[in-house]
């Protein structure tokens, strides 16, 4: 009768629900966190977005390797996309709204992994490229020591906020250390003054041949020192070094 054809329907129903929980996406849970810039948020999907690495794309030209990061850009407003092993971080317009942006994002991070797509394409793996702060059997003693604190002390603190940190190379003769920083810090109001107040200030304690840390990123030359907001001098840098003799 109709009962039993209404417990059956229902009965089916129950049956199938575990299937559906069971399938990836219905389990994909997205966190988000601020970081130290206001145009960047860290979005954290609960599952492994890169295998190793980082990579890190200022424009939909430079995601042509990325099916993530081009879903991403296809959002109005997202200015930049950064991946890592755990999160992504999504750079925005300043004319855009993260209320309106969020959902955009949420839903292209979800249909990325509904597709069941890589974060990169085959041969295009951030594992094939080697870390920046891999001390290599050619590095001066003081070049090791630069990768070392900037692995040990420095990268930790950035990547929790949301970016990294690329060693680009060390002048003997000048003293001056080449950085690039990616991901939120990039950009960032208060990235040059991470650089001066934070990484400057510990390399050149320890390592007297540091005279200076240049940040030579994409928007390094496009930075206003006195725009963008208040920040605390060791909002990235939270490993304080001791004063200088």
């Amino acid at each position: 009768g109709k009962g039993s054809g209404a417990v059956s329907m229902l009965r089916c129903a129950s049956l199938r629900r575990p299937a559906l929980l069971r399938a990836g996406v219905r389990r994909l849970f997205i966190q988000t966190e601020s970081t130290p810039n206001p145009e960047a948020l860290k979005f954290i999907p609960g599952k492994p977005v890169l295998e190793s690495g980082t990579r890190d794309f200022r424009s939909l030209k430079e995601a042509q390797a990325s099916p993530l990061a081009r879903r991403l850009f296809a959002a109005e407003g997202v200015a930049s996309v950064f991946l890592s092993v755990e999160f992504v971080t999504v750079g925005k317009s300043k004319e855009a709204d993260w209320l309106a942006l969020k959902p955009l994002v949420f839903g292209a991070i979800m249909d990325h992994y509904a597709a069941g797509e890589p974060a990169l394409n085959d041969g295009d793996g951030a594992d094939e490229e080697v870390d920046s702060l891999t001390i290599r059997d050619d590095d001066s003693e003081v070049v090791q020591m630069i990768k070392e604190l900037l692995e040990m002390r420095i990268r930790p603190s950035v990547q929790e906020d949301g970016g990294d940190i690329v060693y680009r190379g060390f002048d003997e003769e000048t003293g001056i250390v080449e950085l690039q920083m990616q991901g939120s810090c990039a950009g960032c109001p208060s990235s040059s003054v991470t650089l001066q107040a934070g990484i400057e200030n510990m390399l050149r304690h320890y390592i007297p041949e540091v005279k200076e840390v240049r940040d030579v990123g994409n928007d390094a030359d496009e930075l206003d020192e006195n725009e963008g907001f208040e920040v605390n001098m060791m909002d990235m840098v939270k490993t304080k070094p001791p004063p200088s003799k």
